[in-house]
């Protein structure tokens, strides 16, 4: 069954929950208290370890054979596998976890080491990832920053031709919670005439969805368009932290580097696609006189159902909030439907030069600003280049994020007559250079 239904669950926390309902059921990794890593599944305030219930055989046929792979310490090998597996093992959850459900009284007779608390667990990494590509889809961010550096042509000629993208660091990929250190590196100060080497003073997030490649292909043959949604395992949040001094004087001519590699956060529970399902929407029509897509990039089904309507949500928590027991202020609300590019058209423009993607692979979508300022999805947007500070309730200004400010994202899918589903979160604190 797909998630269109309003089943309950025996678990009550997961009734109303606003990230983890029965219609949701991500997969991630965590550690129970004392133990060590497997796959888990969240459902309302909880986690259903799967390398418990894969060794209690409470899965058959197809749904056994992911539940055994995504039982495992990284998703990987679940990714692998690809839909079907993933769609057996869902249904075979639902099943198990529904309201009346026959297997009830012998999921509760193993007790509370099936289904943990998630307050009492560590999450690690979903994945381990090979390789890291940041896309640049967002087209209001894109406007707004092009309007920064250039005020009369915000946009290059390529844009609304080809998704653009650089290659990320796949080392300093974290997960949610992780400390991100301030970079050092060389800036050059308005004025000067030589750059000089220190922590960077202009740092700043970027609101972003991330992509879980799950199939991969050869190297040499292209994922054609229709077929690649089949090549997505899931979707998270993700932070991909900038230092925007050190990218003003690097990135000509080859784009970003030391700006961005010193880390990304991303959230632990992966999102399928087949949670997401009842969330999709056409993708909005490019304005008159944008070109279509090269017939590479075109799929009538993609067009018509390859957006998704998921609302961001960046919040920040200073030290100083903290104090006065203020919580996190949120700086702005946007939606996955401001990409200009579907994930479907990243997939096949990634690959159609040959290039080999595998299970674990990461994409990051872009900063999803939306057209207003409250929907502005970075501080570079937000302070106007920081040049208009932002006035927070506990008296403060930011232009630029400061050491010990803490950054949250969230997200959440509404529609009416189904259940909220939502991403869980993806947070980080800034720690002082070294």
């Amino acid at each position: 069954m797909s998630h269109a239904d309003t089943r309950r669950s025996w678990i009550a926390s997961a009734n109303g929950h606003p990230d983890f309902p029965l219609q949701n059921l991500p997969l991630g990794i965590f550690s129970p208290a004392g133990g060590t890593p497997r796959g888990g599944v969240a459902i309302g305030e909880q986690i259903f370890d799967l390398k418990l219930a894969t060794a209690a055989g409470l899965f058959d046929g197809a749904a056994a054979t992911a539940a055994e792979a995504a039982s495992a310490d990284s998703l990987n090998a679940f990714f692998a596998l690809g839909a079907g597996p993933r769609r057996a093992l869902r249904e075979q959850l639902q099943t198990l976890l529904a309201e009346g459900s026959a297997a009830q009284a012998r999921l509760q007779a193993l007790g509370a080491d099936l289904l943990p608390a998630q307050a009492d667990c560590q999450m690690h990494l979903p994945a381990r990832v090979g390789d890291y590509t940041d896309f640049y889809v967002g087209i209001h961010h894109a406007n707004n920053v092009g309007r920064l550096f250039r005020p009369d042509n915000p946009l290059l000629p390529n844009y609304k031709h080809v998704p653009i993208g650089y290659h990320g660091r796949a080392s300093t990929v974290v997960v949610s919670g992780s400390d991100v250190r301030r970079p050092n590196g060389q800036t050059l100060a308005p004025g000067a005439e030589a750059p000089s080497f220190g922590p960077s003073k202009r740092l700043d997030y970027e609101l972003e969805l991330g992509i879980w490649i799950g199939q991969g292909n050869a190297m040499g043959e292209a994922i054609g368009i229709g077929q690649a949604q089949e090549h997505v395992a899931g979707y998270g949040l993700l932070n991909d932290w900038s230092a925007r001094d050190v990218q003003a004087w690097e990135y000509q001519p080859l784009g970003p580097f030391l700006a961005k590699n010193f880390a990304t956060s991303v959230s632990p529970w992966v999102v399928t696609a087949e949670a997401l399902a009842p969330f999709r929407k056409a993708q909005p029509a490019r304005p008159e006189g944008d070109p279509q897509p090269l017939p590479y990039l075109l799929d009538a089904a993609d067009q018509a159902a390859g957006a998704f309507d998921i609302q961001l949500e960046v919040l920040l928590q200073t030290p100083a909030m903290k104090a006065q027991g203020m919580a996190p202020l949120r700086l702005a609300l946007s939606n996955t439907l401001n990409m200009y590019w579907t994930v479907a058209q990243m997939v096949a423009h990634h690959s159609v030069g040959g290039c080999k993607l595998q299970p674990g692979d990461l994409f990051g979508s872009g900063t999803l600003s939306g057209p207003s300022a409250d929907a502005f999805g970075s501080l570079l947007e937000s302070t106007f280049g920081g040049k208009q500070p932002l006035r927070l309730p506990s008296g403060e200004e930011r232009t630029f994020l400061q050491d010990d400010d803490e950054v949250i994202f969230r997200a959440h899918c509404q529609r009416d007559g189904y259940p909220q589903i939502g991403f869980g979160e993806c947070r980080g604190v800034i720690l002082p250079a070294h």
